[in-house]
């Protein structure tokens, strides 16, 4: 799993000039985030290129709606929204677009919308104009693990025009996320491991020790026939220059695959993102993410989005934009893959609710977005210790599913470096509550006080440990809930393909329909 650290941990108070009257602070960082250092006021005439996100009319009847669409004993189940019925709820007020007009306008500004429904605006301003407007005081701040330097404020302010009017401001207070990479849990070059000859239901011994699509077809009884319905498609998320090789990928279809030999994937990109094939490009999540949906989800059309690095105004390394790129398509993937991510407490709480209203909006649209949990158990993201528990994002976002990782084959029991946990921002929907209050009769007082009761994650887990995979043409094991998530977005697919084969609607959101039982079923 693909994520970043960072701890608050130093209470540094930055002094900020606030000229204008009848301003309100909006959102405050109180400390530095771990690994960035404060070098001090931003130069004024630095230019600024800043996202305003505007209150939408109706998110809570857009919420009503996808559970509507989702819950299986709904009288509008699969009846999923098209894009103009789901821009209708999410589209500002007309009083909005009218105040912050007026702002703008008022301070010599005209703004760009960035999103289809309107409700994101890009603006540019210099360094002390942005200060003179938000109350704040933008400062430059060094990443010291690669010496990224990046400008930020801790704290900023809106005017009182413009309460309830806007969300937030963006990027501000959010400092960049850097994702580190997955690796391969043992060194040196093996050679490709061939598929096991299976009989029923058996599985071969050797997914004790490493797991194979041959070990998931016989764990889980995930058929090996070519789906049939191609109406639409996988996709799979990149980022951070991870590029999906083609020979890599052929390599493990002849190894693992030999019927799948030559099928490949489609490319998408944004923000300048590309996928070149040179071997010294390959990306070992990349690859993985590749290989575990077109090797599982056989015969399915599988896009590979590549998000460049032409994201400095979305902080998030592209998870902004990627959406907002869905979101504006017409016929985007039925089911979605991303495992990347980074702990709940390095993004504010309210740009963490706009984007994850955003997989909301995708949701009710009719696609099932899945992100894998992170790989340090209760403490975070590739963390060691905590003394209470750090929930990763998105995971907590209730309109998306949070996958794990389990590992062994008899049982089958959970991976201890699978991230789960309960979501500071995020309140739990009501798909979880009866079962959430079984398990808290359960624990009873144990870890009492070390984490939030609400959101739950993860939602399902698979095979996580010991997948084997090819990267620059060698073959090893690889651990993480990075592997989970493009094989259970490859389960979902051929689940939609037979359920379209019937002429039934697809699942699209999952949490509702209690998919986990439904596999186990299968």
């Amino acid at each position: 799993m693909v994520f970043v650290r960072a701890i608050l941990f130093s209470f540094i108070s930055l002094a900020v000039a606030s000229p204008l009257q009848n301003l309100v602070l909006h959102e405050k960082m109180n400390a530095i985030p771990d690994g960035f250092t404060h070098n001090g006021p931003a130069a004024a005439s630095t230019t600024l290129n800043l996202r305003i996100n505007l209150a939408s009319n109706n998110m809570a009847g857009l919420e009503d709606a996808l559970f509507a669409v989702s819950t299986p004993d709904s009288a509008q189940y699969g009846q999923h929204l098209t894009k103009e019925e789901v821009e209708a709820f999410v589209a500002p007020k007309p009083d909005t677009v009218a105040a912050i007009n007026s702002f703008l306008s008022a301070n010599g500004l005209t703004a760009q919308t960035i999103s289809p429904a309107g409700d994101w605006l890009s603006v540019s301003m210099p360094v002390s104009k942005a200060n003179d407007l938000f109350g704040a005081q933008f400062s430059v701040f060094t990443n010291q693990a690669n010496g990224q330097q990046t400008i930020r404020t801790m704290e900023y302010s809106i005017p009182a025009s413009l309460v309830g009017h806007v969300e937030l401001v963006h990027p501000t207070v959010t400092f960049p996320a850097t994702f580190g990479v997955p690796r391969f849990t043992s060194p040196g070059v093996q050679a490709p491991s061939t598929t096991t000859a299976l009989g029923g239901d058996a599985v071969p011994a050797s997914c004790a020790t490493t797991i194979t699509p041959s070990c998931l077809q016989a764990l889980y009884g995930i058929p090996a026939t070519r789906a049939t319905q191609s109406s639409n498609k996988l996709g799979v998320s990149g980022f951070i220059g991870q590029f999906a090789q083609n020979a890599d990928l052929q390599t493990f279809l002849r190894a693992q695959r030999p019927d799948l030999v030559n099928t490949t994937f489609t490319l998408q990109t944004l923000d300048g993102g590309t996928n070149p094939q040179a071997a010294s490009d390959a990306g070992l999540e990349a690859n993985l993410d590749i290989q575990y949906t077109i090797g599982v989800a056989s015969g399915v059309p599988t896009t590979f989005i590549s998000v460049g690095s032409n994201v400095q105004d979305d902080a998030l390394n592209g998870f902004l934009d990627i959406i907002n790129f869905l979101l504006n398509e017409t016929a985007p993937p039925q089911v979605l893959t991303t495992s990347y991510g980074q702990n709940e407490n390095t993004i504010s709480r309210a740009l963490a609710t706009q984007l994850c209203n955003a997989y909301m909006q995708r949701g009710a649209r009719g696609t099932s977005i899945l992100f894998a949990s992170g790989d340090d158990g209760v403490a975070g993201s590739q963390m060691t210790r905590c003394t209470t528990f750090l929930p990763t994002f998105p995971s907590g976002c209730p309109f998306m599913t949070s996958v794990g990782a389990a590992t062994g084959i008899g049982p089958e029991v959970a991976a201890s470096l699978s991230s789960g946990g309960f979501s500071n921002f995020f309140a739990r929907p009501a798909y979880q509550n009866s079962v959430m209050s079984s398990f808290l009769t359960k624990l009873g007082s144990t870890n009492a006080g070390k984490f939030n009761v609400d959101v739950a994650l993860t939602d399902i887990s698979a095979q996580g440990e010991n997948v084997q995979i090819v990267s620059e043409g060698i073959t090893g094991p690889i651990n993480g809930t990075s592997c989970v998530s493009p094989i259970f977005a490859s389960v979902v697919f051929l689940l939609n393909n037979r359920l379209i084969a019937a002429g039934k609607p697809p699942l699209r959101f999952l949490n509702p329909s209690c998919i986990a039982l439904r596999v186990l079923q299968l």
